[in-house]
């Protein structure tokens, strides 16, 4: 399955490195037993998941303690003894809570160039290797992370110029290029925003699934653009996104209706247009988003609905694929209101993938793109 990717044939070719399916792929799915980082950030920006949600969750996977999930037990020996930690820094550009986990995790390895005591581009490069590693573990079931984390190193040291220059002077080089990275990884939402405009009509309804910040820009840009149009919010059960997503809408003075998750096939003869962000972006052109994407593009395309994804280049993912069960699921704790008998299991993954031949159009800062073209795309990044 990941040799049929391109990245993978981009890998043989540029790199003597092992195949990436034996590093890279396999790796960060082999562990999917604890509640991913992502919602405990949730419940510290949203206030949506409480503690006792997560200690039953916790339970049914299986008891991981609290300090198997220390996200500074990952930290090597090395980092242990020096004053900078790029956890620490990480996890303080994080209590933004409108930055996303990718631009936090960016931030935070150029700060470790700016810390670094390294004195050879060697040594720079392999300390900046590691702690992205460190980075990509505190959370191995988030692709955005991932994928960011990869993205900057590949876009930081891919220059030869670094060659031929004195130490010091390859260091600002690195320096200057990784701030650059993370202005260019700030400013994607609104790029998105702005790119998407064109396809919002006055009078249209446009139906999201989730509280993705990126659809949210590009709502309050129409908003502010004085286009008139309504939202149908789905409910986004468990954790209530969809809730929090009408809240900021109506904030806005944008009409908005909310949904059952269930009344999606409903109501789909109201809406022109569905809107979504994604968790990634994988090579077929497909996207890995919030659990009830995948059945909403169904069904809207089913009814010839368009179906657009908003999703900054950082999530561009190396991963390819196939079907629902190529992904290790992101866990989540979920509450029914009744007490549910121990031997009847409860689906508790928070992400599905959707296939490319469902979606529309994807709104990146890159441009605006076909699902066909995606791979493309993702070889220029990686490059």
């Amino acid at each position: 399955m990941w040799r049929r990717s391109a990245s993978f044939i981009l890998e043989r070719q540029t790199s003597n490195s092992p195949p990436m399916a034996d590093t890279t792929t396999r790796a960060p799915f082999q562990n999917p037993d604890s509640i991913s980082a992502y919602y405990q950030t949730r419940a510290a920006h949203h206030g949506v998941i409480t503690s006792d949600w997560l200690a039953q969750a916790q339970a049914a996977v299986g008891g991981v303690s609290g300090e198997d999930e220390n996200p500074n037990s990952s930290v090597s020996d090395i980092e242990k003894e020096k004053s900078f930690n790029v956890i620490e820094e990480f996890n303080g550009w994080r209590k933004q809570p409108d930055l996303a986990e990718a631009v936090a995790a960016i931030r935070a390895l150029a700060a470790v160039i700016r810390a670094s005591e390294a004195s050879t581009m060697m040594e720079l490069e392999i300390e900046l290797k590691k702690a992205s590693d460190t980075l990509k573990s505190w959370d191995k079931t988030s692709i955005s992370l991932t994928a960011g984390c990869d993205l900057f190193i590949r876009y930081v040291t891919r220059t030869s110029a670094l060659e031929y220059e004195d130490f010091n002077s390859a260091k600002s080089r690195l320096l200057e290029r990784a701030e650059k990275f993370g202005e260019i990884s700030c400013k994607a939402r609104k790029i998105i925003a702005m790119l998407s405009q064109d396809f919002i009509f006055d009078g249209c309804t446009i139906l999201v699934h989730g509280l993705s910040r990126v659809v949210l820009e590009i709502l309050k840009t129409a908003a502010q653009n004085n286009k008139l149009f309504r939202v149908l919010c789905t409910e986004g059960r468990p954790d209530g996104t969809g809730v929090l997503l009408s809240n900021e809408l109506s904030k806005l003075d944008i009409p908005v209706k909310l949904l059952l998750d269930s009344a999606v096939a409903y109501s789909m003869d109201e809406v022109d247009m569905v809107f979504v962000g994604a968790d990634g972006v994988v090579e077929s052109g497909g996207i890995i988003n919030m659990m009830g994407t995948y059945q909403i593009a169904l069904v809207a395309h089913s009814m010839n609905k368009p179906v657009y994804v908003a999703a900054e280049s950082y999530k561009f993912a190396r991963l390819y694929p196939l079907d629902q069960k190529d992904m290790a699921p992101a866990l989540r704790p979920i509450e029914f209101g009744v007490k549910i008998p121990e031997k009847v299991e409860v689906e508790r993954s928070a992400r599905d993938y959707t296939p490319p031949q469902y979606l529309t159009l994807l709104f990146t800062d890159l441009g605006v793109l076909s699902p066909s073209v995606v791979s493309d795309e993702l070889i220029q990044l990686y490059l």
